[in-house]
């Protein structure tokens, strides 16, 4: 065990379980498999909805790291949120999206995985963070192209 990890009280573990669970899951739709959690219906109110995901991970994250998860790993639960926030901007699709990505479910079973002091992130883990920087690269190089060609243009014709 890593000297500085401190272990987490089995009793933080199920109230983080039970926040994950009510936020991604904790209501059924009767008749179908899809279960949905307060997130989404927090989601249908603009502006309010979107920070229950980023403020549970910030709670997980503090949790993470005073057990001395991995970087990647708390890299990684960052991006569960991220993508989960980014995609919850788009009004109805981003609530219909939180049903099925559950961020704060995946975020979760991250913590769990680590819960022993000491456990190595996965390929996974590097690779889904190494592919979510590349798609951040790829999203700020296609938005300052566009606006670097009009400033160039507008310099060019004036």
């Amino acid at each position: 065990m890593p000297l500085d990890a401190i272990p987490v009280d089995p009793s933080r573990f199920a109230l983080l379980r039970r926040w994950a669970v009510l936020l991604d899951s904790a209501f059924a739709i009767p008749g179908i498999p899809v279960r949905f959690g307060v997130d989404a219906l927090l989601g249908l109110v603009p502006g309010v909805g979107d920070l229950a995901t980023p403020a549970f991970t910030i709670l997980m994250l503090g949790t993470g790291l005073r057990m001395r998860v991995p970087l990647v790993v708390l890299a990684r639960m960052v991006l569960n949120a991220g993508l989960d926030a980014a995609v919850g901007l788009v009004p109805i699709a981003g609530d219909l999206a939180d049903v099925g990505w559950k961020a704060n479910l995946r975020n979760m079973e991250l913590l769990e995985r680590h819960a022993v002091p000491g456990t190595p992130a996965t390929r996974g883990d590097v690779w889904f963070v190494a592919g979510g920087v590349a798609l951040m690269a790829l999203v700020a190089v296609l938005a300052v192209v566009p606006i670097a060609l009009v400033i160039y243009l507008c310099v060019k014709m004036c």
